[in-house]
């Protein structure tokens, strides 16, 4: 991460980005030089590299899948990064608390979220030690599993967040599969996990994006 001083949005050369999912149409503010917000090797440094800076494929996959459900649910983003699930939630008439580790994409988001006259919650959370007082909806998240330490921390904060009748619903790459997999081996302990494929198509390639819904399991 950069020094102190590019934390503030103000410092950084910001370019905006249309993206259009289910009609609707939204711009979203992004950094448009990376070396205004990370100066490391990408290759040495990649603990530290500032993956929100990407417009993730499952991301758009889990908007889409998120315009397709009745409005009004109380939704939780973890790892929201540049926001698109939790703007275009927001679009959609659900209500939202999108959350972040890093400060810095919180409040490109909330400029976001300005930009396009929408009203949602924005917090820094600390996976390893959350203050979530709330429970949701839903509680969803794109490439978030992708490290074995955080299993054990995300999975509590799944439970820990969930309404009874709550679902927890994930997108990741199929690339991430060799992390995933044991992520929902781990997870069937205590949710009940369905599985579906779905296909994002550009004129480049054809992108395989994992869609997981878990649903707590019921107790005795």
């Amino acid at each position: 991460m950069a020094g102190k001083k590019n934390m503030d949005i103000k410092n950084l050369t910001l370019e905006t980005e249309l993206i259009t999912i289910r009609g609707k149409t939204l711009r979203l503010f992004r950094p448009a030089k990376l070396e205004e917000v990370f100066q490391g090797d990408p290759f040495l440094e990649t603990e530290k590299f500032p993956l929100w800076l990407k417009l993730w494929e499952a991301s758009i996959v889990l908007t889409d899948y998120l315009g397709s459900l009745p409005p009004g649910k109380e939704i939780l983003e973890l790892g929201a990064g540049l926001g698109v699930i939790s703007l275009f939630a927001s679009a959609f008439g659900h209500r939202v608390l999108a959350t972040d580790k890093e400060e810095l994409p919180l409040k490109l988001l909330e400029k976001s979220a300005k930009e396009n006259g929408l009203s949602l919650n924005i917090q820094k959370l600390d996976w390893l030690a959350p203050e979530i007082s709330k429970k949701f909806d839903l509680v969803v998240g794109a490439e978030i599993i992708f490290k074995k330490s955080h299993f054990e921390p995300l999975i509590n904060l799944f439970k820990s967040s969930l309404k009874p009748e709550g679902e927890v619903l994930l997108a990741h790459s199929a690339e991430r599969k060799r992390i995933l997999i044991p992520f929902l081996h781990r997870a069937q302990e205590f949710f009940e996990i369905q599985t579906s494929i779905r296909k994002l198509r550009s004129q480049e390639e054809t992108q395989e994006v994992i869609l997981n819904k878990l649903l707590p399991k019921r107790e005795g």
